[in-house]
């Protein structure tokens, strides 16, 4: 298999995954403004949405969407200890919290990385994040994973998307719940050698 990733963007979410599993797998950066991976390919003939990730099956066929590729991840490894067995209510589960992060944590900081935007808007976009990290506060006090007992791949991507606070200057000290799960999964084994690997650590 092989990961096209763009440094500490969403595709960070798969490629922790990957070295979670221990999966088998080669990475491959991709300019995404200029449509060129790092061996000079059109990568918008790979993915004509034009952005990472996408993950490139042994078979040559093509997956995107985060969401997606991390299960499919999880159920190559087959073990159940990253997603839980398709078909069971605590897959549904993460699922449900998969969905939440793509479509009110990610896209929400969508706002945030759009330097052309009045700063009123930015400042719409925190307000309704700051209701969003409450939430997420809550439920992550006194749990040291998002779902269940163990980390899977719901932690993957809510790491990779809270971890943007820091990119952003955001203040997490009202949310300590948020600041310690932070602090907790970025010190992983796994998540530190993907960040080193995309160049967001030394």
């Amino acid at each position: 298999m092989k990961l096209y990733y763009s440094p500490g963007t969403c595709s960070l979410s798969p490629h922790i995954v990957l070295r979670e599993s221990g999966l088998k797998f080669d990475i491959e950066k991709v300019d995404t403004k200029a449509g060129k991976t790092a061996s000079g390919a059109d990568f918008r003939a790979l993915n004509p949405k034009g952005y990472v990730p996408v993950l490139e099956l042994d078979d040559g066929g093509l997956l995107t969407e985060g969401a997606v590729i991390v299960q499919y991840l999880a159920d190559k490894k087959g073990d159940g200890q990253l997603a839980p067995k398709p078909g069971t209510v605590e897959r549904y589960r993460l699922q449900e919290w998969l969905n939440y992060v793509a479509t009110e944590i990610h896209k929400s900081f969508g706002l945030l990385w759009n330097k052309n935007l009045a700063e009123s808007t930015h400042t719409f976009a925190r307000e309704g994040l700051a209701k969003k990290f409450d939430f997420l506060a809550r439920n992550l006090e006194g749990k040291q994973f998002l779902f269940g007992d163990r980390f899977s791949v719901a932690d993957a991507y809510l790491f990779t998307v809270l971890n943007w606070t820091n990119y952003l200057k955001m203040d997490l000290s009202g949310w300590s719940p948020i600041k310690s799960y932070l602090d907790r999964i970025g010190s992983r084994p796994a998540v530190r050698e993907a960040m080193r690997a995309e160049g967001l650590l030394q």
